[in-house]
């Protein structure tokens, strides 16, 4: 269970953090031109219940489209991962649906399911009615990345396509050069530091590689290499940096806990939560007013 939380977790931060191009390359039949003028919102996951009792039902990304012209009526996508195709349900997926179209006061809803691994067996439409009518028809639409060749992607310019290829289908001398081109395309599309780190992440957990694969990487693209390699020892000297920076405010903040307590006793919880929340530059104005401070309330003014 908590393999599958990841995945999920990994792909709602993916999402979110590009929604227009996750929609062009796991839902282009209904994706949004590059042209359009739109607003791309995410909307509340945790539905609203029918008794308090109920546990929460949820959506791993439910993406709210404005169009600013006006013509259209917004356009909910109800995207949804599934690592384990055998544990998927077509008719929850429908009651997410129906929740959220009534929630948001719209019909116009696209069910999405992104399927990690294969799903040959698994159901693509619900009807509900008798031998003689159906009375509702329920239909979704699907990504299941290990069908897509990754040579279709691999110089793609919309970074989800990049950040999947190891999630495609490849042969398995093809791996390195399918990480190769995740990362190029990470590095090439994503200036973000931020960002490169945590995606540097995604493509790793994906694709698996073992320690003569990555040597064989390293051989192959020395340039991406090199690259990664200044990024991380940025990284280490930043994080070094910012953990000195941590340790002196976290002293400044225990010896003017001391000094406050020896000049007015035991600290109430809320005077400590203070402490806890303040930055370097407060701990030190609060520190240089102890010497002329008759009360506590003093110190903070």
């Amino acid at each position: 269970m908590a393999n599958r939380t990841s995945h999920d977790q990994n792909f709602k931060n993916l999402i979110l953090d590009y929604p227009l191009q996750s929609l062009a390359f796991f839902v282009p039949a209904e994706a949004p031109s590059s042209h359009d003028e739109i607003n791309i919102l995410p909307v509340r996951q945790e539905q609203l219940k029918e008794r308090l009792s109920d546990r929460y039902r949820e959506l791993d990304v439910p993406l709210l489209i404005e169009w600013q012209d006006g013509h259209r009526e917004v356009l909910l996508f109800a995207l949804e991962e599934e690592t384990e195709p055998r544990e998927f349900s077509l008719h929850r997926l429908a009651h997410y649906c129906l929740d959220l179209s009534q929630l948001i006061e719209t019909n116009r809803v696209v069910p999405v399911v992104i399927f990690l691994h294969g799903a040959d067996s698994v159901a693509r439409s619900l009807t509900l009615g008798s031998e003689r009518h159906g009375y509702l028809d329920f239909n979704y639409l699907s990504c299941l990345l290990p069908t897509i060749p990754f040579r279709q992607w691999e110089h793609s310019d919309n970074i989800v396509a990049r950040l999947n290829l190891p999630n495609m289908r490849y042969t398995p001398e093809e791996k390195v050069r399918v990480y190769g081109q995740a990362i190029q395309g990470l590095l090439a599309l994503e200036p973000d530091l931020n960002k490169q780190a945590k995606y540097i992440e995604f493509i790793d957990i994906y694709a698996r590689l073992t320690d003569n694969e990555r040597k064989r990487y390293e051989q192959e693209y020395p340039e991406e290499v090199t690259v990664m390699a200044g990024f991380l020892e940025r990284a280490r000297e930043e994080g070094m940096q910012q953990g000195m920076e941590e340790g002196m405010q976290q002293g400044e903040r225990a010896v003017l806990e001391r000094q406050l307590q020896r000049r007015f006793g035991p600290l109430a919880p809320e005077v400590q939560q203070r402490l806890e929340q303040a930055s370097s530059e407060e701990l030190e104005r609060w520190a240089d007013n102890i010497l002329d401070a008759n009360r506590l309330e003093d110190i903070f003014e």
